[in-house]
């Protein structure tokens, strides 16, 4: 399986990793983006089967890279997890809308995580 984390903070980006990792994922796994235009470079050229994406980030940031993936290309149906400090009721609907399929609140842990994976990847 592969997965493509993307966040303009590094620390977050190796956090998540981390989190991935102890989910039984090895390094070989993930794919690290800083943001969504790099993200879409990097599903233009790799195959994923999720992506963990921040909301918040410069140059094109993770509500409108879950628009892009919804719209165009082959990765429309890509299971896509927020995970963000968006935590208000209005921006949670605003990305389900946009086509997340689920929405993790920073900071969260492992089990949060894993939960979120399970029920997007069956």
């Amino acid at each position: 399986m592969k997965i493509l984390i993307v966040d303009d903070s590094s620390t977050m980006r190796r956090i998540i990793g981390n989190v991935v990792q102890q989910l039984g994922f090895t390094k070989d796994d993930f794919d690290e983006a800083e943001d969504g235009l790099k993200a879409w470079k990097e599903l233009s050229s790799n195959k994923y089967d999720v992506i963990l994406t921040d909301w918040n980030m410069p140059n094109m940031n993770g509500l409108e890279l879950v628009k892009k993936v919804r719209s165009e290309g082959q990765h429309q149906s890509i299971p896509i997890i927020m995970i963000t400090t968006e935590g208000g009721k209005s921006e949670v609907i605003t990305a389900l809308k946009a086509g997340v399929n689920n929405y993790i609140v920073k900071p969260f842990s492992a089990e949060i995580l894993k939960e979120k994976l399970d029920g997007v990847l069956k």
